[in-house]
């Protein structure tokens, strides 16, 4: 028989219900924390593995990229290498273009050099040869100028004896003569009268003069056109050139032994006596209508 009381058994019982439900949350909560816990183990092995993926991804990339920078490493250097080859070829290439362009100044400079040699010899030789040829030139040329001096005292003798004997002849007597049947009463002559106005000078061979009229004559042995235009600039300067005749009329004549180019037919047309010499006497060849020209 039972001693034990009904409200203590209740009691036991609940306790006891209590502690097994406890231990049933107990064992469940283990359950729980096994079952996280296995499920804990199982995401840090699925995270282990996918770090060791990554890992493994991450150690194939940095290979693949130090084998990219070995690569480009590698390629930087050839063509650091290319180019440093190119510069070095092309600074052989200006040594040997600088050393060709010396090579060739030189080479200028020996040809020139030789050709101032061969210039200097040749000079050398022409001087020798010119001075041999400048002494026989001067042998020459003293021969030549004693023979000149020889034709000019020749000529000067036969000019100063025609153009003396013209000037005599005219002078002395047929000039004032042959005037006077043309009109003109010369009362005195002169002859050579040199005439200046400033820097313009002239030479009158003779002047025939009288109270009214004046007339100067050029003297030629060998008379030209050229000689009478000479002349003729000369006559409508007169006045100013001699004023002390400024108040008379002034006329010109020419006098020759030897007229060429129609030079006396020329003379005068322009208005100027023609007075032609033969021999020892002279005349005057122009017409007997003719009409001297007065130069003021």
């Amino acid at each position: 028989m039972s001693t034990h009381r009904p409200g203590v058994e209740t009691d036991w019982r609940t306790s006891l219900d209590r502690v097994s439900a406890t231990l049933d949350r107990m064992a469940k909560r283990s359950e729980e924390t096994e079952r996280r816990l296995e499920e804990f183990a199982l995401e840090a092995a699925r995270r282990r593995e996918e770090t060791d993926r990554r890992l493994e991804e991450f150690a194939l990339e940095a290979a693949r990229r130090r084998e990219e920078t070995d690569r480009r490493l590698e390629e930087f250097a050839l063509e650091a290498a290319r180019r440093e080859a190119k510069r070095a070829a092309e600074r052989e290439a200006k040594r040997a273009a600088e050393r060709e362009r010396r090579r060739r100044e030189d080479e200028r400079r020996r040809q020139v050099d030789e050709r101032r040699r061969q210039v200097d010899e040749r000079r050398r030789q022409v001087d020798e040869r010119r001075w041999a040829e400048a002494d026989r030139d001067h042998a020459e040329m003293r021969r030549r100028g004693k023979e000149h001096d020889r034709r000019l005292r020749y000529l000067d003798n036969l000019f100063n004896g025609q153009w003396g004997k013209l000037m005599e002849a005219l002078v002395d007597g047929d000039l004032v003569s042959l005037l006077k049947k043309r009109g003109i009463s010369v009362t005195h002559t002169w002859t050579n009268l040199k005439m200046r106005v400033e820097d313009y000078r002239r030479e009158v061979d003779i002047l025939a003069v009288n109270g009214n009229e004046v007339v100067a004559v050029e003297v030629k042995t060998t008379m030209k056109v050229a000689d009478v235009n000479y002349f003729l600039e000369m006559l409508p300067l007169f006045k100013k050139l001699a004023p002390e005749y400024r108040d008379r009329t002034v006329f010109g004549a020419v006098a020759y032994l030897k007229a060429d180019e129609n030079s006396d037919a020329y003379a005068e047309r322009k208005g100027l006596f023609v007075i032609r010499a033969t021999g020892s006497s002279a005349s005057i060849t122009n017409d007997d209508n003719f009409q001297p020209r007065a130069f003021g």
